[in-house]
């Protein structure tokens, strides 16, 4: 097929895939709502750190006096401390921190239950209610020994542990402000008489018309009626070029105008509306994403379950051998608590905790633990193209002189001349390669655009032209050899008196570190497909540069999240990496969403993780750091509850001669949670020797 080249100011004509995916027509709610709902949420997520960081210092200060009226603490620490009704103020203090502290808790367990899903708060619940009730009923005449002590501390901890977990580990809830973000707050409606007034957005009604002036953001779906300029859509279609925009063509709403003042017509607003519906997709895609269970969770599903049937056969069996009820209940009791491990609520926070501030002094944000767990088994990395792959900025790759008076230099500064006075795209990249490479920018006369063809100009008193290959065709002027190499490039032929002069060629050029990246992912076993929305093409020569194992082009917001959902279906494990709002979508779906920190606030928000760097090659450091970080949660996890395995038999008593005293079983606690802390730190000097 016969590479198509057209017009300077148009440049690569996109090919007509009559194969093309139907677009997403459905209605969907509005972006102000959706923003203000997730704004909401947002608040939300503040409030709740800040509710366990109150909750944890007032249960930590009453968990003094408790551990000072305990008769247990007492023996431990040899003291003696007694007055008349302190079992009371035990029970009375005990209380508060059982309902206050242990509320969270108390919460999560009808949630749980009520999913099906026993887990974290299913667990921790269960053995503090265990403690407060059977203590409480020592408080009032039951023969035996209390364990608010162990209740006080547990909840403690298990409150520590959630207030670094959610201090650590962001929430996505900022990403439909952002979304909400791009779009202008103001319009200016064209009234009857021709004249505008300011409106707010939430106002316009399809049919209404509006003046966008240059710079500013579009305020709504529609038609141009009257103007010409160039669009720049990349943040939320992909394409990497800005757009020309004429009478008759559509525009997206919060697309930025770069050049000439345009009327459009409104023809889209709020539910219909292009980022509203992207809006709901990533919202659907976070809220199916947010319902995984996490390592710890499952973990303490299985420790409920034993928790219970341990515990209730403890009971069972002593009843049955004749024992009295006092003494079955309080082994029952003592092997519940023991089934929830204190080190249990620091076990994986801490590892969270240092992994999230060990990642980002390397340039890797986590913003999702639960997904970041899934880095290890990742089989499917999907990249976006402009602005990850690709550095997303329009520039010079290659410039040749077919003029013998002429050099190569002297071609770029000819040319540099004639652009300096327009705004286009191709113009930008030309006078960018002029500074990079420290020539002068010189002047011209004369400027005027040739309509669909290019520009021209008088440089030092001879006529220069700057134009597409569909001109030299037009003229029947012969093309230079060599001047079209790739098909990712947009070529432009300077001409000085008719005659051809030299060639420049332009691209979105891909990254250096892209190239690494493809290779270490595919050394890994990862297979390595492309997703954009620009065209045909440029797709594919960008896919065959780099040996991807396949690539998608023209893909709408909805077809890049479909392409992940399919693959998920399939049994991948699917990372997507992005960086502009057409990414959002995917990268909420994808199992892992991975953005790029150069691109939207958008895309961030949306992301598990963000490459600070904007270096795809911290891709492969991020799969070493989750294997890393997952190696140590299980690790953390087996110390947590590896007292369990001594501590459970010999609390329930049936090994002969053996019973575990509530002091032996605080030193074992309090082992269990110091090396769970430490091996935690150790977590910091193996991913400084992944990253050196």
């Amino acid at each position: 097929m016969e590479h198509q080249h057209s017009s300077h100011h148009d440049q690569h004509e996109n090919h007509d895939h009559s194969s093309k995916k139907q677009k997403n027509h459905h209605r969907k709610e509005g972006h102000q709502e959706q923003g203000e709902h997730h704004h909401d949420h947002g608040d939300h997520h503040g409030h709740m750190i800040s509710d366990f960081k109150r909750r944890f210092w007032v249960s930590l200060i009453l968990t003094l006096p408790v551990l000072l009226l305990s008769q247990m603490v007492q023996e431990w620490l040899g003291i003696k401390w007694e007055f008349t009704g302190d079992r009371y103020v035990l029970f009375a203090i005990s209380s508060v921190i059982y309902f206050y502290g242990g509320w969270p808790f108390l919460s999560g367990l009808k949630g749980e239950l009520a999913k099906g899903k026993p887990a974290m708060m299913t667990l921790i619940a269960l053995a503090i209610t265990v403690a407060y009730v059977y203590s409480s009923a020592v408080v009032f005449g039951l023969a035996g020994m209390g364990f608010f002590w162990e209740l006080a501390t547990l909840i403690d901890l298990m409150l520590l542990g959630h207030w670094i977990e959610m201090k650590s580990v962001m929430g996505a809830s900022k990403a439909l402000d952002e979304l909400a973000k791009l779009m202008p707050s103001e319009a200016h409606k064209i009234l009857e008489d021709g004249s505008t007034e300011e409106v707010k957005i939430t106002e316009l009604e399809k049919g209404d018309k509006v003046l966008v002036k240059p710079g500013e953001k579009i305020p709504a779906d529609g038609k141009v009626l009257d103007g010409n300029s160039y669009i720049n859509e990349a943040m939320l279609t992909g394409e990497s070029k800005p757009v020309q925009k004429q009478k008759g063509q559509k525009v997206i709403g919060g697309s930025v105008n770069e050049r000439g003042a345009l009327q459009v017509e409104v023809e889209h607003t709020g539910k219909e509306a292009y980022l509203s519906r992207v809006i709901d997709m990533v919202g659907a895609a976070q809220e199916t994403k947010s319902k995984t269970q996490n390592l710890a969770n499952k973990a303490a599903g299985w420790l409920f379950y034993i928790a219970l049937i341990a515990g209730l056969g403890t009971l069972a069996a002593w009843m049955f051998m004749g024992e009295a009820f006092d003494f079955a209940l309080e082994r029952m009791v003592t092997v519940m608590i023991i089934s929830c491990p204190h080190a249990l609520g620091l076990a994986i926070p801490l590892v969270a905790a240092i992994s999230t501030s060990a990642s980002a002094r390397v340039g890797l944000l986590i913003r999702n633990r639960t997904a970041f767990e899934k880095a290890r088994n990742i089989t499917l990395m999907v990249f976006d193209k402009t602005g990850t792959l690709t550095k997303g900025s329009f520039g010079v790759t290659r410039f040749e002189s077919v003029d013998q008076d002429l050099n190569k230099n002297d071609i770029l500064k000819i040319a540099g001349a004639v652009e300096s006075q327009s705004e286009h795209p191709i113009a930008n990249g030309i006078i960018k390669k002029l500074k990079e490479k420290d020539l002068e920018i010189g002047s011209a006369k004369d400027y005027e655009n040739i309509s669909g063809e290019g520009v021209k100009a008088t440089w030092e008193g001879k006529n220069v032209k700057i134009v597409s290959p569909g001109y030299l065709k037009k003229e029947k002027l012969e093309l230079p050899e060599g001047a079209f190499e790739s098909e990712k490039e947009t070529v432009v032929f300077l001409l000085m008196e008719g005659k051809v002069a030299g060639y420049i060629a332009l691209a979105d050029e891909i990254r250096e570190d892209s190239y690494e990246a493809v290779e270490t992912l595919k050394k890994e076993g990862i297979k390595v497909v492309m997703a954009t929305g620009d065209n045909e093409d440029v797709a594919k020569a960008v896919s065959e540069s780099l040996d991807l194992d396949g690539y998608y082009s023209e893909v709408l917001p909805e077809e890049k999240q479909e392409l992940v959902k399919k693959a998920q279906k399939e049994g991948e494990i699917v990372a997507m990496t992005g960086d502009g709002v057409n990414d959002a979508p995917a990268l909420a779906q994808a199992d892992i969403g991975i953005a790029v920190g150069s691109g939207t606030d958008v895309a961030a928000e949306t992301a598990d993780i963000v490459l600070v760097h904007s270096n795809p090659k911290d891709i492969a450091a991020l799969i070493l750091f989750g294997k890393a970080t997952y190696s140590k949660m299980v690790q953390n996890l087996i110390w947590a509850t590896a007292y369990n395995a001594v501590a459970l038999p010999l609390a329930t008593g049936f090994v002969s001669g053996w019973v575990i005293s509530p002091a032996m079983g605080a030193v074992f606690m309090s082992l269990s949670t110091i090396i769970v802390a430490l091996n935690a730190q150790l977590l910091k000097r193996k991913l400084k020797l992944q990253n050196s």
